[in-house]
This record gives C-alpha cells, structure tokens and sequence, in this order.
C-alpha cells in the first residue's frame, strides 16, 4: 500500500480494526481528524489523526501495533492511549 491518508481511513469511521499479536484485540475507529499544520514542500500526505476506542478493561501500552483491516489491509499503527470512557480505553495514532 502507499501511504496512508486520511481519507484512506475517513470512510472507516466505526470499522473495526484487529490486533492479532493481542489476542486478536479490536479496536473500532471513533474518529478521524485533520491537524492544523503548516504544509510543507514535499510532505507526501497532510497531517492527520485517528481515535480508536479498545473496550477491554486493560491498558494497553503506547506502541506500534499490527493492525487488519478488511479493506486497508495489515498495516502497524503507533497507539498511544489518551483518556478512558464507561465503553473502555482510547488510543490515538498521529500520521505527519
């Protein structure tokens, strides 16, 4: 796959993603967000943001996970979680 944009994700939105080497932990995509950023000369993509949501009761660490998607494919995703809701822990990845 090339790479990723945001709109490769925008059409996502509450799509599940798996997490094979976590005991095939799913995360469901809550959101998809540009960032205010200063476009630069050869940058490949424009800054973005997605928000997953894991509804298990442990924390998982900040790191890259293995990520399946039907229509994206396998692709590793830096997670990083950032609050906890009453549905579980979310978790964001920042693409620039």
């Amino acid at each position: 796959m090339d790479i990723l944009t945001q709109e490769h994700f925008a059409a996502r939105l509450n799509d599940t993603f798996v997490a094979p080497d976590e005991g095939n932990a799913a995360f469901t995509l809550i959101e998809v967000r540009p960032l205010a950023a200063p476009t630069l000369q050869g940058m490949l993509r424009s800054p973005f943001s997605l928000l997953f949501r894991n509804c298990s009761p442990i924390l998982l660490t900040q790191k890259i996970y293995r990520m399946q998607h039907d229509a994206i494919g396998e692709v590793g995703i830096f997670l990083v979680p950032v609050a906890r809701d009453n549905q579980g822990f979310l978790y964001q990845a920042v693409f620039n």
